[in-house]
């Protein structure tokens, strides 16, 4: 089944639907399943936004700077609602919880405002907009996962696919408005997912990316309340759909990367080999502060734990600099652990309050901005050195890469990950997107490795 009907007002005709998406994975996948809902209300979805009878913006709120994207992006949307009076603008997602009927008395364009777990009930929005009304659900649920709805491939490559394994987050880290835009966690059926894994392999997908806000502590329930499959168990029954299926995961929790994921992990090659692991400090009264509910020291024997297991893990991360109150020696120690970790690759930002937050009403966000960007340059420095001699140690050596498609940069090259997520660029030649190939690395960049291909294999 995919999507739902209109009882109210059942669409007859084909008409256009234009998403624009913004923010994480998760948002790319919802807006996957949004236009699955509309499919079945005769919409098509288009690129060209000229074309569209109906314009969504799936929002993120996770930082001010992307909330202040979106307002522009919203006023520069202004001539399309003029030239086109009948057309229907509504925001989704994250913001759109988080600021609910903010948006229809900010901005005149916006008809529609859908939080993530009402979007089963746009029809019904859309309808009530059709007969003169502005419409908003910004509902939260405890139950809901579009798990049967088949999603709508947006922007796809025909080769690499996320699948929304769950859905909210429990965790209550200080800084983060997930839980409040997203409500609380909850997990599909292994069964669902295992299906979706299959059918988007019978398309010719080669990978798939489980995604959760905190995707390894997914749990089925039974009705008992009963786990019958834990997360480490679900990457098994994916990783044995074919050997031929990549299989990767994010964003993880470091409190709930177990020792029964690592071994998994270690036992499919088919399970990439890279793992998400979001400090977000390295001091441990700031974690304390944040609710992450690790330390400094604990951080360091976990990652010790997956690079016993897999030395070639390829890991990454998040860390935020000057969060509350945070002191120069506690900004050392994230730092330090950068040098410890020894990461591919890190997201790294300054901290942003965000309302409603329990920082937020907790703490005061006293670290003057140019103490938090200098702070946050420093990380960003050591990192570069980091990656860049992470990838020049790559020289010389062969990886494996399942190609994506063409380079971004030239029509004349291909591109691909690593089982480490590295992206690897080299030559198009004879090779085509969806083959596995070996590639070895000439030289190397701060963000991308770049070599020839010596070999074509069937699967890694």
């Amino acid at each position: 089944m995919k999507g739902v009907t209109s009882e109210n007002k059942p669409l007859t005709a084909t008409r256009n639907l234009y998403i624009e998406t913004y923010g994480c994975a998760m948002n790319l996948a919802d807006s996957e399943v949004v236009a699955s809902i509309m499919a079945d209300q005769n919409f098509k979805t288009t690129n060209i936004i000229e074309e569209a009878d109906v314009i969504f913006v799936n929002t993120c709120s996770i930082r001010d700077n992307a909330e202040a994207h979106i307002w522009g992006r919203l006023k520069e949307m202004r001539p399309h609602k003029r030239s086109k009076p009948n057309m229907i603008i509504g925001v989704l997602g994250c913001m759109a919880e988080r600021l609910k009927t903010q948006f229809l008395e900010k901005e005149q364009i916006i008809d529609l405002v859908v939080g993530p777990d009402a979007y089963r009930d746009i029809p019904q929005l859309i309808a009530q907009v059709e007969d003169g009304q502005k419409a908003v659900n910004t509902l939260l649920s405890r139950e809901e996962t579009y798990a049967e709805i088949s999603p709508v491939r947006l922007s796809t490559n025909g080769i690499t696919a996320y699948i929304s394994i769950m859905r909210g987050c429990d965790n209550m880290c200080t800084f983060c408005v997930v839980p409040f835009t997203r409500g609380r966690e909850r997990s599909r059926s292994a069964a669902s997912i295992v299906n979706e894994a299959l059918d988007l392999y019978r398309d010719g997908y080669k990978e798939v990316t489980l995604l959760g806000q905190n995707v390894d502590s997914y749990k089925e329930l039974d009705d008992a309340g009963n786990t019958i499959c834990t997360f480490a168990q679900l990457l098994e029954k994916v990783a044995q759909i074919a050997p031929d299926l990549r299989l990767r995961f994010s964003s993880s929790h470091p409190k709930d990367i177990t020792d029964e994921v690592l071994y998994t992990m270690k036992k499919y090659n088919n399970i990439c080999k890279h793992i998400h692991y979001p400090i977000q400090s390295g001091n441990t009264r700031v974690l304390e502060l944040m609710n992450r509910t690790y330390d400094h020291e604990w951080l360091k024997k976990r990652l010790d734990k997956i690079r016993e297991l897999m030395p070639d893990c390829g890991i990454s991360t998040d860390s935020i600099s000057g969060f509350c109150t945070e002191t120069e020696e506690e900004h050392k120690d994230t730092l330090e652990l950068f040098r410890y970790g020894q990461f591919n690759f890190a997201y790294m930002y300054q901290y942003s309050e965000r309302p409603g937050t329990l920082a937020s009403r907790r703490y005061p966000d006293d670290i003057p901005a140019d103490v938090k960007l200098r702070r946050l340059q420093e990380i960003i420095t050591l990192q570069h050195e980091n990656s860049k001699r992470i990838n020049a140690a790559l020289e010389g050596k062969i990886v494996t890469v399942l190609i994506e498609g063409l380079s971004k940069k030239s029509a004349h090259d291909l591109r691909g990950r690593s089982d480490q997520n590295a992206i690897v660029i080299f030559p198009k030649e004879q090779y085509e997107k969806g083959q596995y190939v070996k590639v070895k690395i000439e030289k190397s960049t701060i963000t991308s490795l770049i070599g020839k291909v010596i070999e074509v294999i069937p699967h890694p």
